[in-house]
C-alpha cells in the first residue's frame, strides 16, 4: 500500500527545515493538510505537486 500522507517530521527531513517552518507553510495553505488526533497529516499528493512546481 502507497503512503499517502506525510508528518510534520517527514516534511522536516524532505525539505531540511525547522519545524515551524513547517507550521507557517501549513498556515499559508500551501498545501492540503487534515488534523488526525490532534496531529497535521498532509497529503502527499498536493505535498509533491507544490514541491514540483516550486523547485
Amino acid at each position: 500500500m502507497d503512503k499517502r500522507c506525510y508528518s510534520v517530521a517527514e516534511l522536516q527531513d524532505i525539505l531540511g527545515v525547522s519545524r515551524q517552518c513547517i507550521y507557517e507553510l501549513l498556515k499559508k495553505k500551501e498545501f492540503s493538510w487534515v488534523m488526525v488526533g490532534g496531529k497535521y497529516r498532509i497529503s502527499k499528493k498536493s505535498f509533491d505537486e507544490w514541491l514540483d512546481q516550486n523547485q
